[in-house]
This record gives C-alpha cells, sequence and structure tokens, in this order.
C-alpha cells in the first residue's frame, strides 16, 4: 500500500508563489503516474497538472505558463511549483499517484490566494 504526504501550502497574495511537495511511501517497484487534482468551494474537483513515468506532462489550460509539475523518482515524489498565483487558485490541492490499477491520494493542502 501507498502513502501520500502532501506539503507546502498556504497563504499568498496574488501574483506569489507556491511550491506543493508530495512524497509517497511504501514499496513501489512499477511504473507510476503522478498528478494535481484542486477542488474549490462550490465547484468540481478539477485535474490541474500530470506527469508520466516517463516525464511526460500535461497541464489544465487555466495554469500553462504559471504552473510546473516536476518529479523526484529517487524519493517517490512529485512537486507543484506554482507562479503568478490568482485569486481563483484558491483551492485544496491533492496529489495523486496512479500505481497497480489503484488510485492513491493525498491528504490534501490549503491553497489560499488573497490579498
Amino acid at each position: 500500500q501507498v502513502q501520500l504526504v502532501e506539503s507546502g501550502g498556504g497563504l499568498v497574495q496574488p501574483g506569489g508563489s507556491l511550491r506543493l511537495s508530495c512524497a509517497a511511501s511504501g514499496s513501489i517497484a512499477r511504473i507510476y503516474n503522478m498528478g494535481w487534482y484542486r477542488q474549490a468551494p462550490g465547484k468540481q474537483r478539477e485535474s490541474v497538472a500530470a506527469i508520466t513515468s516517463g516525464g511526460s506532462t500535461n497541464y489544465a489550460d487555466s495554469v500553462k505558463g504559471r504552473f510546473t509539475i516536476s518529479r523526484d523518482n529517487a524519493r517517490n515524489a512529485v512537486y507543484l511549483q506554482m507562479n503568478s498565483l490568482k485569486p481563483e487558485d484558491t483551492a485544496v490541492y491533492y496529489c495523486l499517484m496512479v500505481y497497480g490499477g489503484v488510485n492513491y491520494w493525498g491528504q490534501g493542502t490549503q491553497v489560499t490566494v488573497s490579498s
């Protein structure tokens, strides 16, 4: 079983930056994909960014050019660098690992962008 622990959320002003991290513990012996989702009050959970085991990335249109997803395979970790943050980026952010046909979710970390 895989356990994902997230950190890095907080309160920032518009235009500021945050870096989220998600570290996985447990035995991982096969190829896996990872990504970030977010959910704001009154909105559906949406995919923000994803990265494959080979390093290919995908981004939601709303964050292209501002967010960067990366991974550290040695640490079984995934990161989300968020720049030029906007109030509409406010949400709880969840990391996801897809492994062995199972979705493993982090506990979520709150990101608030406000003056």
